[in-house]
């Protein structure tokens, strides 16, 4: 079956980086992942959307994150990445992947998720 997996989150001083990465497999040949994005969810706030890639490349990010973090995808590989700069203790929260994918033998369009991976910015 399709599972994501989360992983590159840590603990990190406040002006530093991390990369976050997001594997996904089960991919078969007849299944084509279309858009996907990070999400975070931070204690006491809402989720939120973080940034989104279409298969194409097309990005998109919330204002908070604008400038200091990269999207990027590797289509090859079916991995997402998302390059974090000049992090903040606010972006402290965890970070989950996801992932639109259709299954073109079923003719379904499933949304997935990873289990999510913590990142923790000190001050």
């Amino acid at each position: 079956q399709v599972q994501l997996v989360e992983s590159g989150g840590g603990l990190v001083q406040a002006g530093g980086s991390l990369r976050l990465s997001c594997a996904a497999s089960g991919i078969g040949t007849l299944m084509r992942i279309n858009a996907m994005g990070w999400y975070r969810l931070a204690p006491g706030k809402q989720r939120e959307l973080v940034a989104t890639i279409t298969s194409s490349g097309s990005t998109n990010y919330a204002n908070s994150v604008q400038g200091r973090f990269t999207i990027s995808r590797d289509n090859a590989e079916n991995t997402l990445y998302l390059q974090m700069d000049s992090l903040r203790p606010e972006d402290t929260a965890v970070y989950y992947c996801n992932a639109d994918i259709l299954n073109r033998w079923t003719s379904r369009r499933n949304d997935y998720w990873g289990q999510g991976t913590q990142v923790t910015v000190s001050s």
